[in-house]
């Protein structure tokens, strides 16, 4: 075949088009594990946080910008728990994502990291079994704690939540989540307004940096 711009740009279109098939073709085929697996995972936290339940209720609400799910649980006719689907866009390596169990009364009855990509050894210990921000809220009402501005805070800032150790931003960003988590549990359970932090401004939802001189 003679050397023609028409001809290069026939067999390049030809390279690109059975490329984005076969890129289209990968996609298709692994969509499904992909959601399987997200799906898999979910219910995973979700029986981490909670006690036994037969079906869940989803309510999407959307505070400070960000997308939070509660799931409330129910056993038979009686709401046994809720679970809170909940981020910060605050930790030292990015937004970082919990799944925060409350009872019926608002005690916290877990805390599940699902995603975060902290410092290894130092704010990736938030997912550890028992870590000091956990146990520093786990089994207990968060409106007994120390509260600063009527929020939870890192000891540091006021607060009477341990910190992580050498790992303030991201212990921070994880108290973060959970005052995010627990708003939104109090308007599903509670019907109370949610407030965005960054504005102060209140609604009702419906249904449906350089870390360094933090010591991370």
């Amino acid at each position: 075949m003679k050397s023609t711009l028409l001809n290069m740009t026939a067999v390049l279109f030809g390279i690109t088009l059975v490329a984005s098939a076969g890129v289209g073709a990968v996609n298709m085929i692994t969509a499904e594990p992909i959601a399987q697996a997200e799906q898999a995972a979910k219910i995973e936290a979700l029986n981490g946080v909670l006690p036994l339940f037969d079906a869940t209720a989803v309510t999407e609400l959307t505070i400070d910008e960000m997308p939070i799910a509660v799931y409330t649980a129910t056993q038979g006719d009686a709401v046994v728990g809720y679970a809170v689907e909940t981020m910060s866009k605050q930790g030292f390596g990015g937004a970082i994502n919990l799944m925060v169990g409350f009872t019926p009364a608002g005690e916290v009855i877990n805390v599940n990291v699902l995603k975060q990509t902290e410092t290894p050894g130092l704010g990736t210990k938030m997912a550890d079994e028992g870590n000091p921000l956990l146990n520093s809220i786990k089994g207990q009402l968060l409106e007994a704690k120390k509260l600063v501005g009527g929020k939870l805070a890192v000891t540091k800032d006021g607060g009477d939540v341990d910190a992580l150790t050498a790992a303030t931003i991201s212990s921070r960003a994880y108290v973060d989540a959970i005052n995010r988590a627990w708003m939104a549990y109090k308007n599903v359970a509670a019907g109370e307004s949610v407030t965005d932090t960054a504005t102060g401004a209140s609604r009702t939802n419906e249904p449906a940096a350089q870390e360094g001189g933090q010591n991370e």
